[in-house]
């Protein structure tokens, strides 16, 4: 007689976004295939429009943050986020390019992933980058950055980037 264990499902926080194509219908589709592949959604965030970072002369960017319950590991979250990008039409070429889907996976629990050239988690910049913190804080905004102990809200109060990040 086998014993069920019981799953373990960790949370995850990712930040979606696009500047290409129908970039509305880019991110839902992104949210149908996220909970088909991935794990339950369990919040998505208000739209969010950015102008681009980086590399600026492109157009705005539509941001939106997500939350999701996986029994998955965070490096299986990321291949398949990546195989998403992919399925939708991402194509990479310049690094902060224009995109039709960008997925990166901001936060996994509260674990402090950090595999070269892979996955750092939690996201290395996200405490600098308004487009992701705001969005992020709109729908986690009691959680704990595991590094900085910080909640994401107080995180995105103090957050120095320039960058108009309007919400839609």
């Amino acid at each position: 007689m086998m014993l069920n264990k019981a799953l373990e499902y960790s949370t995850a926080y990712l930040l979606l976004g696009g500047n290409l194509g129908d970039r509305k219908a880019n991110l839902k589709k992104a949210i149908e295939l996220l909970n088909d592949k991935i794990g339950k959604v369990i919040a998505i965030s208000s739209l969010y429009e950015t102008a681009a970072w980086g590399k600026t002369n492109q157009p705005a960017f539509l941001n939106q943050a997500v939350g999701l319950q996986t029994n998955l590991s965070a490096v299986a979250v990321l291949d398949l986020a990546l195989s998403i990008e992919q399925e939708l039409g991402r194509v990479r070429k310049d690094k902060w390019g224009a995109r039709l889907i960008d997925i990166d996976l901001i936060l996994f629990g509260d674990q402090i992933i950090n595999i070269p050239d892979k996955l750092q988690v939690p996201h290395p910049h996200m405490q600098s980058r308004k487009f992701v913190m705001e969005p992020l804080a709109e729908i986690a905004p009691e959680v704990v950055h595991p590094v900085l102990g910080e909640t994401m809200l107080n995180i995105c109060r103090n957050i120095k980037d320039p960058l108009e990040v309007k919400k839609l």
